[in-house]
């Protein structure tokens, strides 16, 4: 089977599908191909690639593969070099309607990665989770970057500086790397979130959870999350977890918001009155600035000061941390193909399988995921 691996084209994507790691492993029974270039904004050389026993080619070479390994979906002018059948896997964004459908239109047989349902023998293909721990991680040094003081309590001849006292919103994967990074640079952590079950995990790691009661059953029961996932609390909810974070954000000299909902608008959880609350000099970064943003004055793509407050709006946080995340990303994908590869090494899609089934968004010229 010939497995290609071409460039990402996508402004800003700086990850590469396969690393030398997984190639070497691919290649001892199947013919990789590499675009030439692809791995250098990981700092992967094309030469690390050959060693590995992988081919270097040129992008229509590496389209032309039976299966294509990428980051992001394909463009119009990358689902024109692929011929009717081919396997694409990648973060394609199952919620893209109109991409999807010129997928299924090209002919494609299309994985959709992010779609890997939350389930025990799909942890080690979860790429959410892989991107979103580094954007955690990523997150906290950006604010520290940003933020004109230091994170540790320090004892000094001149004085004692005072610990910085970080806010984290959403403990999924990317709060919890959060929470544990602040603490690491020796912050004081606080830390909300709708489902209570992650408190436990929040104080694991030496924060505070802040709690928000739950007045009915219907926020309990909804509380709980599917698959994984939040989901949209109801309003009255809303309205109290508000009025307990603005209280806490005006003692907060960092705030990370992590929120988000698959297929949905970021929900808010710093408004402008909260903004315009705390303290002089202090950061929010808003990881959910992409859809939309947990703070409405968050600005895709920039760093800007409202009310005094430096508010990061980066997008794909896990782009400038390429080299591991591609890493890790690769090794998703290694393991995904894993799962339509059978042992005579030929392509074999168990449709009934529910991770295929879960992930597998067009085929045959047909959009399977609406």
């Amino acid at each position: 089977m010939r497995i290609g691996i071409p460039a990402e084209t996508r402004p800003g994507e700086t990850r590469v599908a396969a690393t030398p790691e997984t190639v070497k492993k691919l290649a001892a029974k199947h013919q990789v191909v590499v675009q030439s270039g692809a791995g250098m904004p990981a700092s992967v050389t094309d030469d690390a690639y050959a060693a590995a026993g992988a081919q270097i080619v040129g992008a229509a070479e590496a389209f032309a593969a039976d299966v294509v390994l990428k980051v992001r979906a394909p463009n119009a002018d990358e689902r024109g070099m692929m011929k009717a059948g081919t396997v694409v896997i990648g973060m394609l964004n199952p919620f893209d309607s109109e991409n999807i459908a010129a997928m299924a239109a090209a002919g494609l047989q299309a994985f959709a990665l992010e779609a890997v349902p939350r389930i025990t023998r799909a942890q080690s293909m979860d790429v959410l989770s892989s991107q979103a721990n580094i954007a955690g991680y990523k997150a906290v040094m950006m604010a520290a970057n940003t933020y004109q003081r230091f994170m540790p309590m320090l004892m000094t001849a001149a004085g004692t500086v005072k610990a910085a006292r970080v806010l984290i919103m959403g403990v999924g994967v990317a709060g919890l790397q959060a929470i544990a990074t602040a603490k690491r640079l020796g912050a004081v952590i606080e830390a909300s979130d709708v489902r209570p079950p992650v408190k436990e995990q929040v104080e694991s790691l030496g924060a505070k959870f802040i709690d928000v009661p739950f007045l009915t059953e219907e926020e309990k029961e909804i509380a709980k999350g599917v698959g994984g996932y939040a989901r949209p609390m109801p309003a009255d909810w809303m309205r109290r977890q508000a009025e307990l974070v603005h209280e806490r954000a005006k003692q907060a000299d960092v705030i990370i918001t992590t929120a988000l909902i698959p297929g949905r608008p970021a929900p808010t959880l710093i408004s402008e009155e909260t903004v315009k609350a705390m303290k002089p000099g202090s950061v929010i970064v808003d990881l959910a600035v992409s859809q939309g943003g947990n703070c409405p004055l968050s600005e895709l793509g920039k760093t800007v000061v409202k009310h005094g407050v430096y508010i990061v709006g980066e997008p794909d946080l896990a782009t400038l941390v390429a080299a591991d995340a591609s890493a890790l990303y690769a090794r998703n994908v290694l393991d995904f193909l894993k799962l339509i590869i059978d042992k005579e090494d030929q392509l074999v899609i168990d449709r009934e399988d529910e991770i295929i089934k879960a992930t597998l968004v067009c085929a045959g010229g047909e959009v399977l995921r609406k």
